[in-house]
């Protein structure tokens, strides 16, 4: 049934007149009874009763208004989020991040962006960065946060973030400035879990590499907020991003390491052929907006000079 034969019986189930409906809906009124003529012979029975100067529903007539009431308000809802949605004001977004992203950057994103655009769905991924890349590829997410440098010829990436390894070391751990993290080299190292993210683990590894040790790990983890818990319970140290300062866990101290190996990039990035869709066109602008809000308040911890 087309959408025109519903406004039709609406429109006479309004009026009740023939005259008047046809006027509503900017056709003749011989049209009008025509296509309600039709109607009715598909239908399989008459959905009116003419009299003189008006007409009467019979009861398929009250109950096909009925619902072609309800069938034109969900067409013109759906028409208007379709329209919102052509513009990337409504839609479902696909957002994988990391480790240090979900601390850094992205719940500021995240809070603008609902703010901004309620009807927009966001699904979030914690993923890894070869992960991201792959799903980018293939379309399982739109947009990703990944660490830099990335590899794909289908990517647009922008960096956003420039992130650091520090030091967590707890009340009692040992720490003189002028050696910096040589200084806990005998100390038990708590560490993010390769399984959950072999980039960061192979990172920190090889941050005491250039440092002359080798950590002895006696604990992984696959949250921050677990590694930092133990850190400040006093069982050991650990190389956390420098935004993982924000949680202000008690006990924890953090230190900022001089080393160039410790620093490293987060980009966002997402499918060249998803540049010209809307809505990856507007986080991607409230990515950038973020960025700029975050990095005039990011905390700094005290460096392993002082």
């Amino acid at each position: 049934m087309d959408l025109v034969d519903l406004e039709a019986v609406v429109a006479l189930a309004e009026t009740l007149h023939f005259g008047r409906a046809a006027d509503r809906l900017h056709v003749s009124q011989p049209a009008l009874s025509k296509r309600m003529r039709k109607l009715e012979d598909r239908i399989g029975g008459p959905l009116l009763v003419r009299r003189y100067r008006d007409v009467r529903l019979t009861e398929a007539g009250r109950l096909l208004a009925e619902r072609g009431r309800q069938l034109l308000r969900e067409s013109e809802a759906t028409l208007a989020l379709s329209q919102r949605a052509a513009r990337g004001e409504a839609g479902r977004l696909r957002i994988g991040f990391g480790i240090a992203s979900i601390l850094g950057l992205l719940p500021e994103v995240l809070l603008r962006f609902r703010r901004s655009h309620p009807d927009v769905q966001l699904q979030l991924r914690d993923m890894s960065t070869p992960d991201q890349v792959e799903g980018l590829a293939s379309g399982e997410i739109d947009i990703g946060f990944v660490r830099l440098p990335v590899a794909g010829d289908r990517l647009v990436v922008r960096p956003v973030l420039d992130e650091r390894l520090v030091l967590a070391i707890g009340p009692r751990s040992p720490w003189k400035a002028r050696i910096g993290l040589r200084s806990v080299a005998a100390e038990p190292f708590i560490i993010i879990a390769r399984s959950r993210s072999a980039s960061f683990y192979d990172h920190a590894l090889s941050v005491c590499a250039a440092t002359g040790f080798a950590p002895r790990i006696v604990q992984e983890a696959n949250e921050l907020f677990t590694v930092l818990s133990l850190v400040g319970a006093g069982l050991g140290v650990s190389l956390v991003p420098r935004s993982a300062a924000l949680m202000q866990l008690p006990g924890v101290r953090f230190r900022e390491l001089t080393l160039p190996e410790a620093a490293w990039d987060i980009g966002v990035a997402w499918h060249r052929d998803a540049g010209t869709v809307p809505l990856v066109q507007r986080f991607v602008e409230m990515v950038r907006a973020a960025r700029l809000a975050v990095g005039k308040r990011r905390f700094s911890p005290r460096r392993d000079s002082e």
